[in-house]
């Protein structure tokens, strides 16, 4: 049986910005991507 852990997480508001930015870059680079292929 394995064990399962839930966690939540509370980002400050420049934490909450940063992340914003790498998702945005990381979505930009799959839609780059996708086209190429």
């Amino acid at each position: 049986m394995r064990a399962r852990y839930q966690y939540r997480i509370y980002p400050t508001q420049r934490q909450t910005q940063k992340l914003a930015q790498l998702f945005g870059c990381c979505r930009v680079v799959w839609n780059d991507a996708l086209t190429r292929v």
